[in-house]
């Protein structure tokens, strides 16, 4: 078999002592690697690099498409912008993938039975990371859901299932509430669910099944998210399940793939011999699939099971009730090593198969909707006014179709008819619609008006049909 080339990174705190670890064991279990290593985290951060990677970091990422990571420390303080994001929107890397499986009674969890795979979409929602101070009293974050995204992680998440056996995909959401953005990914789940008749699907409202998941992880098999949904409840999953110390993670794109623990670098525990390498090593398992050698993947695997049944734990899970041996990560790899091609005899083995990477179909094309401008929000900065004298103020300046329909604050409706115990800030949205569709000479009339008369407005949207149906949501109490 020829060698595969990938990227590793040895990180920060006990990124080296776990990443050395790890690639004894793959060595050992005869994986076909040829490694390049680049330097990341902490050092690149202090070099001047904001991101965390040097310019010829990247070149040995988009060259070998595969990347092992060990855990990096962020400077504290402004400025400094997180390394794992970057490379998974750089990249394209669009599915976060975590299995978060018990391995009772050998590590401790109130969840035996539990062995759940959580696929976080990895790229857009409030994770865009496009926030704006508008006023005194209001900041903003951007959340953003696209069509294609959310197609890409659905699909993937059905067709993950179907590769490994898994029988329900679930899908969590807050459309509730969210109408249009946590709307568009339910609306998309439903409809790639219905190509997969095979499979089972089903949708929980976030919260509900936030603590459904945390109180009976074993009613779930395969659940898909939204990005900060998704980074919450995988990391919560992970510790249900044992120890978030245990978990694996993937982050798969088009055109690559990054392979990381789920923890930290642990700074206070490094250099001492005492980290747990297994995260890491389950990552780099998921690794050994994605580059087509499942063979080794299935023997590091197996062999790391049987090294937990058998009792040989790091500090972090140690139980003087159950384990057989404290050791450190040394000890630990060496454990392992010396259980290649054996099997676990009380937890279940695991079976790789050759069909490891899933290439998407092309995005389904959506036809373009007609679209028209009926109105426009405009969002204005006044500590000082109330909503009947921001009103009266505001239309005074109506004109070209233009009137004021409404004023929101913090969403709530504030005018007309609003109530005088709804509590206001600094920071308002005042909604003017037409009786038709407008063009954007009467918007930007419509503002040069309120410049004009001193209004301090900070932001507009548009307000706009597509084929005749509203695209925007209505204020709290409209």
């Amino acid at each position: 078999m020829a060698k595969i080339p990938i990227t590793v990174a040895r990180g920060d705190g006990i990124g080296p002592e776990i990443m050395d670890a790890t690639l004894r064991i793959l060595e050992a279990a005869g994986a076909e690697l040829e490694i390049e290593e680049i330097e990341i985290g902490e050092q690149a951060y202090l070099k001047g690099y904001s991101a965390g990677i040097a310019p010829e970091a990247w070149e040995s990422l988009r060259r070998t498409k595969v990347f092992l990571k060990a855990p990096i420390t962020t400077p504290q303080g402004g400025g400094f912008k997180s390394l794992n994001v970057t490379v998974r929107k750089t990249l394209g890397l669009y599915a976060n993938v975590r299995p978060c499986t018990a391995y009772a009674p050998f590590v401790e969890t109130k969840h035996p039975g539990m062995d759940v795979v959580i696929i976080r979409e990895n790229e857009e929602d409030l994770y865009a990371g496009i926030e704006h101070r508008q006023t005194d009293q209001v900041y903003q974050c951007l959340k953003l859901i696209t069509r294609p995204g959310t197609e890409k992680i659905v699909r993937y998440a059905f067709e993950y299932a179907r590769m490994n056996g898994r029988k329900k995909v679930t899908c969590f959401t807050k459309d509730n509430i969210m109408k249009m953005t946590d709307g568009l990914f339910h609306k998309v789940f439903e409809e790639v669910a219905a190509e997969y008749p095979g499979i089972e699907a089903e949708h929980w409202i976030v919260d509900i099944g936030a603590a459904k998941l945390a109180d009976t992880p074993e009613a779930f098999d395969v659940v898909v998210l939204p990005n900060l949904y998704g980074d919450i409840l995988s990391d919560v999953a992970a510790q249900i399940a044992g120890s978030v110390g245990l978990a694996g993670s993937a982050n798969i794109g088009e055109h690559g793939a990054m392979f990381e623990a789920i923890h930290g670098s642990a700074p206070r525990r490094a250099g001492q011999d005492l980290a747990n390498p297994s995260g890491l090593l389950l990552g780099a398992v998921m690794m050994l699939v994605h580059i087509g050698q499942s063979d080794v993947a299935t023997r590091v695997h197996n062999a790391w099971l049987r090294t937990i049944e058998d009792g040989i734990h790091t500090y972090d899970i140690y139980d003087p009730g159950v384990s057989k041996e404290k050791v450190g990560t040394r000890a630990f790899a060496d454990a392992v090593i010396a259980r290649l091609g054996q099997e676990p005899q009380h937890l279940k083995p695991v079976r790789y198969t050759a069909e490891g990477r899933f290439t998407p179909p092309p995005l389904k094309p959506q036809p373009r909707a007609k679209k028209e401008t009926i109105g426009v929000d405009v969002f204005v900065h006044d500590p000082e006014t109330t909503p009947d004298g921001l009103a009266a103020r505001l239309q005074a300046l109506e004109g070209d179709g233009l009137h004021l329909a409404m004023i929101t604050n913090r969403g709530v409706k504030v005018w007309p008819e609003g109530l005088p115990e709804t509590f206001c800030t600094d920071h308002w949205r005042c909604r003017f619609k037409a009786d038709g569709p407008i063009s954007h000479t009467a918007i930007v009339g419509l503002l040069g008006r309120l410049a004009g008369a001193g209004i301090d407005f900070i932001k507009t949207e548009h307000l706009c049909t597509f084929d005749g149906e509203e695209a925007f949501s209505k204020g709290q109490g409209e």
